[in-house]
């Protein structure tokens, strides 16, 4: 049997760890291969303290969710019901997906980003009220000092954490010896500077030619910034929207 032959191109994703597998089976569909590198890996939280504040944040008529990750350590903790006068937000269609599974209609933005939650109507006139927030410790830092500058009481649940992970020699040495095009899928300003942070200068020098496709125009400004060339931004954060970007920039390259 021969060997197998390798992908014309590749993509770098930056996602937790554990949490690649929607990016490497959208990547195989436009012939890439994938290389990890996670930067960390979701911790759910389960003490008595996380609990109050999830019990506190669900109460409120308002409650966001800023990612897939808050939906599922939240399950896990109480079970989400809606209640009478609710109203239900999630930064993207992800999230809203992860709430509508667990029987919860939520209610997201098509610009899936903090800015897209917050020109959502049901975040405009809030003085005064109540908002639970379920995130991670870092999570979203726009949306909770602009909700409190609109009026609003936020009530912050922080569900997760993230777990700081040093990147292993095996996945370093493959971006530094990395011979194809390739292409950084960046959905996080936190994930990239700390694998950027960790990254010896061969592996640096490599990553730096890849072209980037950001989820937002926040991120690919943070791309440029960190000194990327090829930076263009997809419609949004779901494994289909950037490989769809991914693919069209990186046509010209691929042999």
């Amino acid at each position: 049997m021969g060997h197998p032959t390798p992908p014309a191109w590749y993509v770098i994703s930056l996602r937790p760890q554990g949490g690649h597998d929607a990016l490497r089976l959208a990547a195989r569909r436009h012939g890439a291969g994938l290389l990890a590198l996670s930067p960390w890996r979701i911790q759910p939280c389960d003490d008595p303290a996380t609990r109050g504040a999830l019990e506190k944040a669900l109460a409120c008529p308002l409650v966001v969710f800023t990612s897939p990750a808050a939906v599922s350590a939240a399950q896990a903790l109480a079970s989400l019901q809606t209640q009478r006068g609710n109203t239900w937000l999630a930064v993207g269609a992800g999230t809203a997906g992860a709430l509508r599974r667990v029987g919860i209609p939520a209610t997201s933005p098509h610009r899936m980003d903090s800015e897209g939650l917050l020109a959502l109507p049901a975040l405009q006139d809030i003085r005064g009220i109540d908002i639970g927030f379920v995130t991670a410790p870092d999570g979203r830092n726009l949306l909770v000092p602009t909700l409190q500058a609109r009026g609003a009481q936020v009530h912050r649940a922080e569900v997760y954490r993230r777990e700081p992970l040093t990147l292993p020699p095996r996945a370093l040495n493959a971006l530094a010896a990395l011979d194809r095009p390739a292409c950084l899928l960046l959905s996080s300003v936190g994930a990239l500077e700390r694998v950027l942070a960790q990254l010896p200068p061969a592996a640096a020098a490599r990553i730096l030619t890849a072209s980037v496709v950001a989820a937002s125009a926040r991120l690919a400004e943070a791309a440029r910034a960190a000194g990327f060339g090829d930076v263009v931004q997809a419609d949004g954060p779901r494994p289909a929207q950037l490989m769809k970007s991914a693919s069209t920039v990186m046509a010209p390259r691929i042999r």
